[in-house]
């Protein structure tokens, strides 16, 4: 019986064989080239987000600004593509019977599955902060960075700083793809998975504007998409980023519990 690491080269291999798989990862990496060639050629800031008047003086301010704009849909869209896919098109196609008739467990095959998901999101934030910081030092250099708290952190400092940030940034991603991927298994329908992981996130968003429901948003998954800015406050704000530790968990482990036993109990003949 193969191994999980063979069945997780075997999931990762059929991403790079899918165009959907690309069109994620350009957007990763088109937004902040946009961005810095906007910057380039007009005049002005977004002063009216963190961070946003600082992108002409350091290239390390790009990042977390574009980190704030991609909360509201960017990540969550480039998260749904694949993993509201990565089940139901297998579904669509009719080749998910065949790799449940193999001699592979099937719980290894949706681990396989859900680490796949979650490595392409990985990658893709990895890549859109990669370019971001390239472009942003290309644009403003690779200057000293003001914090939230008005401190001002040397250049190696804030390069460290946001590194953290990606990686607190990607525990409410990780929710995204397990909410998309329990949609992947539960609808067998990709565009479906997709769209209603991506719809998730907005009304999630859109509670913290309604009347008499703001003492929910502490709580709500796409808050915690604000957490990686404790570590951009001086001293370092570490409740944040444990309260999305916690919050994140939450939303994903119950997802993966019920797309898992779905997926192993899965009636091969109906499929």
């Amino acid at each position: 019986m193969p191994r999980l690491r063979t069945v997780y080269a075997w999931e990762l291999r059929k991403l790079l064989a899918q165009k959907r798989t690309f069109l994620g990862l350009g957007i990763a990496v088109l937004v902040p080239v946009v961005f810095a060639v906007a910057l380039l050629v007009q005049q002005g800031q977004p002063e009216d987000v963190a961070f946003g008047r600082y992108v002409r003086q350091s290239g390390l301010a790009i990042p977390p600004v574009l980190l704030i704009f991609g909360s509201i849909w960017l990540f969550p869209l480039i998260a749904a593509l694949v993993a509201g896919d990565i089940v139901a098109a297998e579904d669509n196609n009719g080749t998910l019977k065949t790799i449940l008739t193999r001699s592979t467990d099937r719980s290894r095959i949706f681990v396989a599955k859900a680490l796949a998901a979650s490595t392409y999101a990985a990658v893709a934030l990895a890549l859109m902060g990669a370019v971001a910081l390239v472009a942003g030092v290309a644009v403003s250099g690779f200057n000293p960075l003001v914090t939230l708290s008005g401190t001002t952190v040397s250049a190696s400092k804030g390069l460290e700083l946001i590194a953290f940030s990606l990686l607190v940034y990607m525990m409410p991603l990780l929710g995204i793809v397990a909410i998309a991927l329990l949609l992947s298994v539960l609808t067998h329908n990709s565009a479906a998975a997709v769209v209603g992981a991506l719809m998730i996130s907005l009304i999630l968003q859109l509670v913290t504007i309604l009347p008499g429901l703001g003492a929910l948003q502490p709580y709500l998954l796409t808050t915690q998409f604000n957490a990686w800015q404790g570590f951009l406050r001086t001293p370092i704000d570490y409740a944040p980023v444990v309260r999305a530790a916690w919050v994140c968990a939450l939303y994903a482990v119950p997802c993966v519990a019920v797309a898992f036993t779905s997926f192993v109990r899965r009636d091969v003949t109906g499929g």
